[in-house]
């Protein structure tokens, strides 16, 4: 046990030497401390005042503060010649907060459904056109799925890519056909964007996506988005599982689950749903079908 440690240790000393001896970025470096000094700041500072500041030469700032600015992170006031924190750092700001206070929010209700399905459970949110899992629970012992919190997936061909894609205007799904295009996986997957439109129109009215082997032989998912104060999507959850484990015979049941789910988790984030919300949201005794009036006609 002694020599374990003692190699352990040894590793860790390792690699804190390893991460020591490799050099930072000095340009990064450089731009992370202008964002800090703009910060101690109310009203901004002009490159004369940064440069000053932060001991550097004005040519190597200026090419910072020009980089910073058109990637949207600084803005320039024309009339002070100030630099200003921009609206693209604070969608980060709103991005990272939104993440952390969802994650807090939904993680009870996600680790319950999971306890309750015995299915892997996973949170995504939209994020440059792709679904990126923000939170993952799976059950102990069950098969584990090669998924994990950081993964972007498709929109046209997973359960929590295809409830955020049905909430999508019609140019943005338009643009997404245009720039990204639908990749086929297998025969089963859904690339064509009039039969996407009408999978979309089918998820807001039943409330809940169901992806039948579309993006991986022998998976299924089960999706349903999350609503904030608004009644604007923020994200989506899925029931993940193989084709046993998700069936005919238990598909009403999942649905329901999952559909409560979702609704528990919006309403905690300020969403008040309307008489036709509750009909898309809340499981009713009577389902929307089978296995097989659920899956996209293909």
């Amino acid at each position: 046990m002694y020599g374990m440690s003692e190699m352990l240790d040894n590793h860790a000393r390792g690699r804190a030497a390893a991460a020591a001896r490799t050099r930072s970025a000095p340009a990064v470096d450089r731009a992370l401390s202008i964002l800090e000094m703009l910060a101690t700041t109310g009203h901004g500072l002009t490159l004369p005042d940064l440069a000053r500041r932060l001991d550097l030469p004005k040519s190597s700032v200026h090419c910072l503060l020009l980089t910073l600015e058109r990637r949207g992170y600084l803005i320039r006031n024309e009339c002070t010649g100030r630099y200003l924190f921009g609206l693209r750092l604070f969608g980060l700001a709103k991005l990272a907060l939104c993440r952390i206070g969802l994650r807090e929010r939904a993680a009870p209700f996600l680790r319950e459904l999971m306890r309750r399905t015995h299915l892997t459970v996973h949170m995504a949110i939209l994020e440059q056109d792709e679904a990126v899992v923000v939170e993952k629970f799976e059950p102990p012992g069950m098969l584990q799925l090669a998924s994990f919190v950081g993964k972007r997936m498709e929109l046209h061909c997973s359960g929590v890519g295809k409830a955020l894609l049905a909430y999508l205007s019609e140019d943005e799904l338009a643009r997404l056909a245009r720039q990204r295009g639908f990749v086929r996986y297998n025969e089963n997957t859904i690339t064509s964007v009039t039969r996407l439109r009408q999978e979309a129109a089918r998820i807001r009215r039943v409330g809940y996506s169901f992806e039948d082997e579309e993006g991986e032989i022998g998976f299924r998912c089960i999706g349903c988005p999350i609503f904030d104060h608004s009644g604007a999507v923020t994200a989506a959850i899925s029931l993940a599982g193989t084709t046993g484990q998700i069936n005919a015979h238990n598909l009403d049941r999942l649905i329901n689950e999952i559909r409560q789910t979702a609704l528990a988790i919006s309403r905690t984030l300020g969403y008040i749903s309307d008489t036709s919300d509750q009909q898309a949201q809340i499981p009713s005794n009577k389902s929307d079908g089978s296995a097989d009036s659920a899956r996209p006609h293909r």
